[in-house]
């Protein structure tokens, strides 16, 4: 989510916004286990409002082109809290022994 370590919503009301700072989020994590996005195989986007798929989307391109990792996106009725928009996972696979 667009939460950060005290809780805090980045980007309130800005559905693009959240969806880049989640996937920054999870760039970070993937470095801090010396994994890059190319080992992400698939992406689940959580969506409370269905008709700004387009402004996730984009920010799911910037971090994913030419990558095109697995998608699915769902709208769901809430997350978390009311602050949050979007919410994101991935699946990444890496090869330890070729790393």
């Amino acid at each position: 989510t667009a939460a950060d370590e005290t809780g805090k919503i980045h980007q309130p009301g800005n559905v693009y916004g959240q969806a880049s700072y989640i996937l920054k989020k999870i760039e970070r994590s993937l470095q801090s286990v010396d994994a890059q996005l190319v080992h992400v195989v698939r992406t689940r986007v959580y969506l409370t409002q269905i008709d700004q798929a387009a402004k996730v989307m984009k920010a799911h391109k910037k971090y994913f082109d030419p990558i095109r990792p697995a998608n699915t996106l769902v709208e769901v009725s809430q997350l978390a809290t009311p602050e949050m928009l979007v919410e994101i996972e991935v699946d990444a696979v890496v090869d330890n022994e070729n790393s």
